[in-house]
């Protein structure tokens, strides 16, 4: 078999002339469960605010025809949302691709460098920030060319009066008893016109813009309702059900946040508990006291969680968790199994350029298989490809990839990267593997990525960093395997010629060599793309005849470093 697929080939049609808000308010799919109007879309975690759909309704159309009338807020054009997790994080969104816009996420870690870039290679025209970011959002848009009146907070700040908060526009529109009547896309229209402009780094390179229309966010919710299952009454138990609370811990600026824990849920019938930040002791909190039933984490997540003392902890209520961004091991599935006694575990595989998911622990299956990244999602075909360029039958390992009706369209303004991923209709997912019984399992990452904390980090975006140092003259970065972090960027150097002979033979200016650069990366960069690894100092970087860094070698001479320490004796 050279093209592999889900047992469950048949989806039901997926609307084409709907954008996202529409869908999620509107549309009453045949894998839609029916929410109750008591039940609420959002719960704000600190609080235990509880908000309802029809009010979740009226902001999302208020804020639409605010942007509309304040900002001429165009069809086409970019809104950058720089925020923690917020009960007003999806009405912003909603609000704005109502008024016809495109939203680009930002990780509110960036610096002002990093939020710059965004800003520009997205061609931003409004920010909305959370008010505590206010700082860097004014110097990023001052840099960018964005006056302070192309931002809107979050929330008020009395320190800022001059600039304009969503509840000032919220009231600018209920003042006006305005009734706003978003546009009906065209047929087809919904696969072209784009909702996100969401950042990966893709198999290689810096951050890219990767662009998302509509149906592939529409497309990738149904295909998750109807790999659960969600209203078949013939299941014995309801994995996914009205009344059910999911843990909205993940960053929603992230694609698996803002796809599969929020969209997908909403559109389940569940409650989204919206936490801003993680906190071990908090989240542990969060859980009790809401009673969440469904959790979506992240290998360091899940190892705090096995880690943790949980005697007097109740969390027979957790009936789903599945682990995604990164491989979880065995032995931390078989704890997690005996914490979490009464719940469906599992993982998950999928990527930006997917649209988030490719597959999914299956509802048949109470603990998911070790080393499974879960079942192929109804819809998703996959091939894998041998490096002699066959294809692999079941079993056979090769590198994945994968069509589908989520798909992204590629790369925005960047056509020589979007030939390397996206090739006639399917993704390249840089990941070696083998698929036996349309399960995915993860064997090895051929592309170049780190993965900190289910976070991207580019090692191209390092050494470029690193190389504009006058002391360094050449700069490799791999990763090394960190229980708590997944992988953690360690940086090969070999020092400038002036001081090569000095740092190499005086190990204190070696170690103090060593601890200039780290901080150098550390004063420029999000806290997950710092050189936590570490900085080895190298001869020679290896390199193939045409110049291309041989970085699997040093990768594994790190790893097999690590693994057998040098002896302290």
């Amino acid at each position: 078999m050279s093209v592999f697929h889900s047992p469950l080939t048949q989806l039901p049609p997926i609307p084409d002339d709907l954008t996202i808000p529409q869908f999620i308010f509107d549309y009453q799919a045949p894998s839609r469960p029916v929410r109750s109007r008591h039940v609420p879309w959002f719960i704000e975690d600190h609080s235990g605010r509880k908000v309802l759909g029809d009010q979740v309704r009226q902001r999302t159309y208020d804020l639409a025809y605010a942007l509309r009338a304040k900002f001429q807020l165009k069809d086409g054009d970019v809104v950058c949302l720089f925020s923690v997790n917020d009960i007003d994080y999806l009405p912003a969104i909603w609000g704005v691709h109502l008024a016809g816009g495109v939203i680009t996420p930002s990780n509110p870690g960036y610096t002002v460098d990093e939020l710059v870039q965004q800003l520009k290679l997205s061609e931003a025209t409004l920010i909305i920030a959370h008010p505590i970011f206010i700082r860097t959002a004014v110097a990023a848009a001052r840099i960018a060319g964005l006056s302070e009146d192309r931002i809107v907070l979050l929330r008020k700040l009395p320190e800022v009066p001059n600039v304009v908060a969503l509840d000032d526009l919220i009231h600018f529109a209920t003042k006006r008893q305005s009734k706003f009547i978003p546009r009906q896309l065209r047929p087809g229209e919904g696969k072209s016109k784009l909702a996100f402009l969401s950042f990966s780094s893709g198999t290689t390179g810096k951050p890219k813009a990767v662009a998302i229309p509509h149906h592939s966010v529409i497309a990738n919710v149904i295909q998750t309702a109807v790999h659960y299952r969600v209203t078949d009454s013939s299941l014995p138990e309801k994995l996914f059900a009205p009344e059910d609370v999911a843990l909205g811990v993940l960053p929603l600026f992230h694609i698996y946040g803002l796809v599969y824990v929020s969209h997908a849920m909403l559109f389940c019938g569940l409650s989204l508990l919206v936490i801003p930040k993680f906190s071990f002791k908090d989240f542990l909190d969060s859980l009790v006291r809401h009673r969440v039933t469904h959790l979506f984490l992240v290998p360091p997540q899940v190892v705090l969680l096995c880690k943790a003392s949980l005697e007097n902890v109740d969390l027979g209520h957790v009936k789903y968790c599945v682990s995604g961004a990164a491989p979880l091991s065995g032995e931390l599935m078989h704890n997690l199994r005996k914490i979490l006694p009464n719940a469906t575990i599992g993982q998950g595989y999928g990527m930006t350029e997917t649209c988030t998911t490719v597959s999914l622990v299956p509802p048949d299956q109470r603990f998911g298989t070790i080393g499974s990244a879960g079942r192929l999602l109804p819809g998703v075909l996959a091939r894998v490809a041998k490096p002699d360029g066959t294809l692999a039958k079941e079993g056979e390992a090769g590198e994945l990839l994968v069509t589908g009706p989520s798909m992204a369209l590629g790369y925005h303004k960047n056509p020589s990267a979007t030939k390397e991923t996206f090739i006639d209709g399917w993704v390249r997912t840089g990941d070696e593997v083998m698929i036996k019984n349309s399960e995915v399992f993860i064997l090895d990452r051929i592309k170049e990525m780190i993965k900190v904390r289910g976070y991207q980090v580019a090692p191209a975006e390092l050494e470029g960093h690193l190389l504009m140092r006058p002391d360094v003259a050449d700069a490799c970065v791999v990763s090394i395997l960190d229980e708590y972090s997944g992988e953690l960027p360690l940086a090969y150097i070999v020092p400038s010629p002036s001081i090569a002979a000095r740092v190499t033979s005086d190990p204190a200016e070696s170690r103090k060599f060593k601890e200039t650069l780290i901080k150098y990366v550390a004063e420029t960069k999000t806290h997950y793309k710092r050189l936590a690894g570490g900085v080895e100092l190298i001869d020679a970087i290896p390199k193939n005849p045409s110049g291309k860094i041989l970085r699997r070698v040093l990768r594994e001479q790190a790893r097999a470093a690590r693994a057998h320490p040098k002896s302290k004796l």
